[in-house]
C-alpha cells in the first residue's frame, strides 16, 4: 500500500487504499472476502498495471503450456527409450554411458546450460534467436524457433529423471516370472520388451510424467528468465520485484489447480494402462 500511494504518501490516497482493499477487516474476514472473489472468478487487480488478475493470466498461460508441452515432448523421446536401453543392456558400457549423460543432465544449472546454448547456437551459428518470443498464430517456424533452446533446456533436466525411473522401472519388470515365460515362449525380444515390459513398467512413469509437467508449469522462472519469454515464470518474478501480490496469487493459484488436474489424469492414466483397476 505504501508503493502504490507514492512517496508523498497523502493521507486521503492512503484513506483511499486502505478502503478499497478492505485492510481495516480482521485477517480471517479478508481470507473469507478473498476465497469468495475467488469462487466468482475474481482474482482481484494488479497493483502496477491495474488490469484483472484473470486477463494476465489468460495472456501468460499459454506461452507457458507450450514451453512445458515442448519441453516434456523433448524428455519423453530422450529419457524412455533411453531407459529402456539401459534396462535391456545393463551393466554394459551403454547402461553407464546412459547413467553418466542422464546425471550431467539433471545436475546442470538450467541458467548455466541456456546460457551456453544461447553462446553456441545463436551468437556463433546463428541458427536460432538468443530471445524473444513469437506467438504460434503469427508464425509458427518462427515460433517453434523461439522455444526450441528454453525447451531443450528444461527437457534435458527432465529427460535424465526419465530415464532412471525408466531403467529402474524396468528392471524390476525385467524380473518377473510372466517376463520369463514369455522369453521362453520364444517371442521376439521386441515384442517382450514393449508388451510385455513396458507396459507394465509404466504406471511410475505416468505418475512422474504427470508431476514433471507440473513442475513445469510453476519453475520454469530461471528458464523463461534468461531467454526472456514473457510466461507463468517471468510474470511472477516481476509481480515479485514490483511487489504485486494479486498477480503472485494468482499464479499461485492457478499452479496449484494445474497440480490438481494432473493429479486426477494421472489417476484416469492408470486405469487406462492397467485393466485390473477397471474391473475394481
Amino acid at each position: 500500500m505504501l508503493a502504490m500511494a507514492g512517496e508523498e504518501r497523502d493521507p486521503a490516497v492512503m484513506e483511499y487504499l486502505r478502503d478499497k482493499y478492505r485492510l481495516d477487516d480482521p485477517i480471517p474476514l479478508q481470507y473469507l472476502n478473498w476465497v469468495g472473489n475467488v469462487l466468482t472468478g475474481d482474482l482481484g487487480t494488479s497493483l502496477r498495471t491495474e488490469q484483472p488478475v484473470t486477463t494476465l493470466l489468460a495472456s501468460k498461460l499459454p506461452v507457458t503450456i507450450e514451453l512445458a508441452v515442448l519441453a516434456l515432448l523433448i524428455a519423453l523421446l530422450i529419457g524412455i527409450p533411453t531407459g529402456i536401453i539401459s534396462a535391456v543392456r545393463k551393466g554394459t558400457a551403454v547402461d553407464y554411458g546412459a547413467n553418466v549423460v542422464a546425471l550431467s543432465g539433471i545436475s546442470i544449472p538450467h541458467f548455466w546450460l541456456g546460457i551456453l546454448l544461447i553462446m553456441i547456437f545463436a551468437v556463433k551459428l546463428q541458427w536460432l534467436p538468443a530471445s524473444g518470443f513469437v506467438p504460434m498464430g503469427e508464425d509458427f517456424g518462427q515460433n517453434l524457433k523461439t522455444l526450441i533452446l528454453p525447451a531443450f533446456v528444461l527437457g534435458a533436466g527432465l529427460s535424465g529423471i526419465l530415464m532412471r525411473h525408466t531403467r529402474s522401472a524396468m528392471l524390476e519388470v525385467l524380473r518377473t516370472d510372466y517376463v520369463r515365460t514369455a522369453r521362453a515362449k520364444g517371442l521376439f525380444p521386441c515384442t517382450v520388451i514393449l508388451k510385455h515390459a513396458l507396459r507394465n513398467a509404466l504406471m511410475p512413469i505416468v505418475t512422474l510424467t504427470t508431476l514433471l509437467f507440473g513442475e513445469l508449469l510453476g519453475g520454469a522462472v530461471l528458464t523463461e528468465q534468461v531467454f526472456s519469454i514473457p510466461g507463468f515464470g517471468k510474470m511472477i518474478v516481476d509481480a515479485v520485484f514490483n511487489r504485486d501480490y494479486a498477480v503472485v496469487q494468482g499464479v499461485v493459484l492457478c499452479v496449484a489447480i494445474g497440480f490438481l488436474l494432473l493429479n486426477l489424469l494421472a489417476d484416469v492414466l492408470y486405469r487406462l494402462i492397467n485393466p485390473r483397476l477397471r474391473s475394481a
